[in-house]
């Protein structure tokens, strides 16, 4: 049982630090392409990406922000940041190799790749104006590459299921931050009347964008897009969706592992998805959204820290 736990660990917290790159990448390509528009809703900036990943601090944020070069290295490759995605490749890829007999031979050289790639002595020439882009992308595809490398190779047993668990995870406190991050900046304020120019930052970063403009209709967009991210349960990055994968990979770890403190669990669980799933967005103004959002952000760490007691043998 130690071994599966310390197996079982390493593939949770693998796929959770690849989710956490893979949403970093793509919020920073997203705002650093969008960061050429001069337009009135480009207030945010970077913030919301250094807030919701890195926890910097605002003086820091605001520095950053005058000098996008340093900025990139700082996100991207800073040893010294250990939330940079070169410290996140670097913890994924510690995890793989304590797993190496658990995972497949292709993911471990696609973490291993990207791992160099990342610890390369040129990487910062590559973050220079001229190359940025092209850099970004290339770590995006990777990432792209890496989740059709799992999905296509990783056989579905329990260590599947436990990195899913961590994936989803990561991805539902992704959405709760980056979505806190842009109603923060307008005071919680579900009544007001900004541009779909404002929001689409939001909505790149979840890859969300396209669903929105099929799917809605008229300027509601501050509770349109409250509801998309929290409770719509066919968009991907959505909290909801998060949640009900969670519930579905954790069902499979209990059914291999019947122990009694799984019942606790359960229905801790159960009280997150019913926070999310009877959300009534109507009923949300600017008291209680923030309380919202950080209920179900502490409900959520509440959970995975339950999860790793459980079964991990570590609080």
């Amino acid at each position: 049982m130690s071994m599966l736990s310390r197996i079982a660990d390493s593939l949770f917290w693998l796929h959770r630090y690849m989710e956490r790159a893979d949403g970093l990448i793509l919020t920073l390509r997203n705002t650093y392409i969008l960061s050429f528009d001069k337009d009135l809703y480009g207030t945010t900036g970077y913030h919301p990406l250094l807030d919701a990943y890195t926890m910097t601090e605002e003086a820091k944020m605001d520095a950053l922000e005058q000098d996008v070069p340093k900025l990139l290295q700082y996100v991207l490759s800073d040893a010294a940041n250990p939330n940079s995605m070169r410290c996140l490749i670097s913890k994924a890829r510690e995890n793989a190799r304590g797993s190496q007999d658990k995972i497949t031979k292709e993911l471990w050289e696609q973490v291993n790749g990207m791992y160099h790639f990342l610890r390369a002595e040129d990487i910062n020439n590559r973050l220079s104006e001229t190359e940025a882009l092209s850099t970004i992308d290339y770590l995006q595809s990777q990432c792209l590459l890496y989740n059709g490398i799992v999905d296509s190779t990783m056989p579905r047993g329990i260590g599947w299921s436990f990195m899913n668990i961590g994936k989803y995870i990561e991805r539902c406190l992704q959405t709760v931050n980056l979505t806190d991050s842009y109603y923060s900046a307008l005071d919680y304020n579900l009544e007001g009347q900004e541009d779909l120019l404002y929001w689409r930052r939001l909505l790149l970063s979840l890859s969300g964008y396209e669903l929105y403009l099929k799917t809605n209709r008229g300027n509601a967009h501050s509770k349109q897009i409250l509801t998309q991210v929290v409770i719509n349960h066919h968009f991907p990055r959505s909290i909801l969706y998060s949640l009900l994968r969670i519930e579905k990979y954790l069902s499979d770890v209990i059914k291999d592992n019947p122990l009694p403190e799984v019942i606790a669990l359960q229905r801790q669980f159960g009280r997150l998805r019913s926070l999310v799933e009877y959300t009534d967005v109507n009923s949300l103004n600017r008291e209680n959204l923030k309380q919202q959002l950080q209920s179900i952000r502490e409900q959520t760490w509440a959970f995975s820290a339950e999860l790793s007691k459980v079964f991990f043998s570590y609080s």
